[in-house]
């Protein structure tokens, strides 16, 4: 369960998983696909069809303040595309 972090639930991903069955995640930086698909099945007890992933680089943030100009990075992250068989879903608004 350490490699999924969260589901990416925005409007876009949404929209693909109402009409693609297609679900985002975070993942861990060092997962594999075929880590991050098992995971994906064991615990949504989902049949998983494929996987892509993508990652993303941390953005260059920096600001003017009383103490002088401060730069830093926000941190990378990892993002998992999973497309599930036909007629499997997952649905995370079921514990709300």
């Amino acid at each position: 369960m350490s490699l999924i972090i969260k589901p990416v639930i925005t409007e876009k991903m949404t929209h693909l998983g109402e009409t693609l069955n297609r679900y985002a995640f975070l993942v861990d930086k060092k997962a594999n696909k075929l880590q991050i698909k098992k995971a994906v099945e064991e615990f949504y007890e989902v049949k998983v069809d494929s996987v892509n992933t993508l990652n993303s680089m941390g953005k260059l943030k920096s600001r003017y303040t009383k103490a002088g100009y401060i730069s830093g990075r926000k941190n990378s992250t990892k993002k998992a595309i999973v497309t599930l068989a036909k007629g499997e879903t997952i649905d995370f608004y079921s514990n709300i």
